[in-house]
Order: C-alpha cells, then structure tokens, then sequence
C-alpha cells in the first residue's frame, strides 16, 4: 500500500478526533471525571484500531478484520471499570463510563468511514445527555437526606416523629433510660430537604423533641 493511499484513513482518525472532542466537551461542561482528553482519545483510539484491522492485513484469507475491532469493546471496559467508584452508599461515575463505552462506538464507526452513522450517533449522544440533565423530576435522581432525631417518647411520640418526616420505620434506632425519661436515637431517611429554620420550627413545635440532625449525603 502506498503511503500517499494511506493518508486517505487519516482522515476517519481525524473525524473521530472531532466527534469525540465534541462528547468531551459536553462532559466537561457538567464537570464529570472524563472530559475531553479522554473521550477524543477514546474515540480516535478506537478508529486507528477499526482502520488497522480493517486495512492493516491486506487480503489474506486468515485475517479476520472483525477479530481485532472486537477486543476494543473490552478494553474501553477496563477503562470504564476505572472511572467507576463507590462512595457513600453511591455509585459515582457510572454513566461517565457508559459515555465513554459509546464513545468508542463513535470512533469504529468513523474508522470503518461509517461518517453519517458516526456524526448521527454523536449528535444522538449528547442531545441525549442534555435532555437527561434538564430539570425535570421525570430524568433526575431522587435525592435522600439523612435526620438523625433524640426525642422523648411516652407512647405515641414514635408515630408524630414518623408523621413529621413521612417515613415509616427508622433505619437505625437507640433507646436509653435518663431518668424517668425514655430517649429514642433514632435515624431515618426524607427525600424534602429540611432548611436549619424549618427543622428550628419542628423542634419549637414538638418539646418532647430534643435534638434534630441532618446529613445531606446518605
């Protein structure tokens, strides 16, 4: 194969280059642990690798094209493996990892000269992104808060503390003997977010009350 024939399939790696700065920019906007770098990495990888195995073995009856385009699939799986952490009873970076996974779908497809495929599922890709992030209760996550309560509880209090905060059992639940007082340390889960002034006005409200935490994360 001649050089200058060569030079032709610079421009598959160079349209993924384009196509995957384009997905790294969105991400990067919204500040996720993959940006730019690495999708456009990713995705002009992934089409060097489409071209070589595509071209890069001539016609010989033993070279399977497919064969070396298939481990991309499982490589980018490592790489989206490294992108994924658990922290604080959450999965962070998840869809990260899948963006980039897709990414490298972009990339074969510009590699194998696909380019109304490749710019469509680029263009698909982040008007996708953009859709799942506009704030709307239908695509957001539902958030938890955590409240760690101390009350006195003479017979009913349990039932007003769970009315209080609509939830229906305690995830986490201490009793102690003070006195002649029964001290419940409970802990439970509310997805309103309390301001300190409404958990200020609870308190003022119900004296058996005696201390009201809250944790943003759960």
């Amino acid at each position: 194969m001649e050089p200058v024939e060569e030079l032709k399939y610079l421009i598959s790696i160079l349209v993924a280059v384009i196509l995957g700065f384009a997905i790294g920019f969105e991400r990067k906007l919204r500040f996720k642990e993959a940006g730019i770098r690495t999708h456009t990495i990713v995705c002009a990888g992934s089409a060097l690798i489409m071209v070589v195995s595509k071209y890069g073995f001539g016609d010989s009856i033993e070279a399977d094209a497919s064969r070396v385009a298939a481990q991309i699939v499982s490589g980018i799986g490592f790489l989206g493996a490294g992108i994924i952490i658990y922290r604080k009873h959450e999965i962070h970076g998840l869809t990260t990892a899948a963006g980039v996974w897709a990414t490298s779908g972009v990339g074969m497809a510009a590699g194998a000269e696909l380019y109304v495929v490749a710019v469509g599922a680029t263009v698909i890709l982040i008007a996708v992104q953009c859709l799942f992030h506009m704030k709307c209760k239908l695509f957001q996550t539902k958030k938890y808060f955590q409240i760690k309560i101390c009350f006195v509880n003479g017979g009913e209090e349990c039932g007003k503390v769970k009315e209080l905060f609509q939830t229906d059992r305690f995830n986490r639940l201490v009793i102690e003997r003070k006195g002649e007082e029964m001290l419940y340390h409970a802990t439970l889960n509310t997805d309103d977010e309390y301001s300190s002034s409404q958990l200020q006005e609870i308190m003022a409200e119900n004296p058996f009350i005696k201390s009201i935490e809250r944790y943003d994360e759960v």
